[in-house]
């Protein structure tokens, strides 16, 4: 059963063309902090491939599209996207360069989302409309986490690099700016209760799954020898507001599970809009074009 997008908000999406100076950053960018530096960090090698599987999807969605606003969004979505996935490889080439080996760690997210979650031959609309409700669910959490590293007043305090926080500040305000369009446009081409809530139960271990191996295999192999990944250290991180906590992930899932459900209940846009309008990457990023 299919839908059309609710009419919320009324922002017109575009990317930016940021860019961010690396040389400077150092490997524990929260001092003294390591474990909370890659749990972070696993952002940089494991987005940039799931980011263009989200413009692989979409781009063969949109012949599906009958709504001109939500194709307008749509196209908004695919340009900030791609801008992401670019933007994170640059921190993982950084952290490549820096002596932390992450080519291992992203052959594997290259095949989850080529191989995996690639095109299949003779599926056809099916595995499309099924790959649109992984996307919504991922966006879901990903809106989540943009809300939170907005609200991260924890970071600046420890004395995070104002580069990275930057970054991340960028991508999350624009993850939580754009954060109903996948929603709206599973909705518009299926929109199946079922299909939604399948797709979520689905993502949530696999995301789970993707956090711990990459924060371990990036302390297995930090150059400063910081030693293993543990959760006590992971509480003890959240506890300080350096990373988002168990019982915060675990509510937010909770209203995704709702019929009535929709992404304009997560994030704050005037938030997200106000930090845009200040980023120093997007500010540049907006002076040249």
């Amino acid at each position: 059963m299919s839908s059309e997008p609710v009419q919320h908000e009324q922002i017109v999406l575009h990317a930016r063309d940021v860019e961010f100076e690396w040389s400077s950053l150092p490997m524990h960018w929260i001092p003294g902090h390591p474990q909370a530096t890659h749990s972070i960090n696993v952002l940089h090698l494991a987005l940039p491939e799931g980011e263009r599987w989200f413009v692989e999807v979409f781009k063969q969605a949109t012949a599906l599209i009958r709504d001109e606003r939500l194709k307008e969004d749509v196209l908004g979505f695919i340009g900030q996207e791609a801008m992401h996935a670019e933007a994170h490889d640059g921190a993982a080439a950084h952290l490549d360069a820096a002596g932390l080996p992450v080519r291992p760690f992203i052959a594997q997210m290259e095949w989850i989302f080529r191989r995996l979650l690639g095109d299949r031959r003779g599926a056809g609309r099916e595995w499309l409309v099924e790959r649109l409700a992984m996307v919504a669910a991922i966006e879901h959490y990903t809106a989540f986490l943009g809300q939170w590293i907005l609200d991260a007043a924890a970071l600046d305090a420890a004395g995070a690099d104002p580069t990275m926080l930057d970054l991340l500040r960028w991508h999350g305000a624009e993850e939580v700016e754009h954060r109903s369009v996948a929603f709206d446009l599973f909705c518009h081409v299926d929109g199946r209760y079922f299909r939604r809530v399948r797709s979520m139960v689905a993502v949530t271990p696999v995301l789970a799954w993707v956090f711990v191996r990459g924060t371990r295999f990036l302390m297995r192999n930090d150059p400063n020898r910081p030693g293993p990944a543990t959760w006590r250290e992971y509480l003890r991180a959240a506890r300080r507001g350096l990373l988002p906590g168990p019982l915060a992930l675990l509510k937010e899932i909770r209203p995704y599970f709702r019929k009535s459900y929709h992404p304009t209940e997560t994030g704050n846009t005037d938030q997200a809009v106000a930090y845009l309008a200040s980023s120093p990457a997007a500010r540049t990023a907006d002076a040249r074009q």
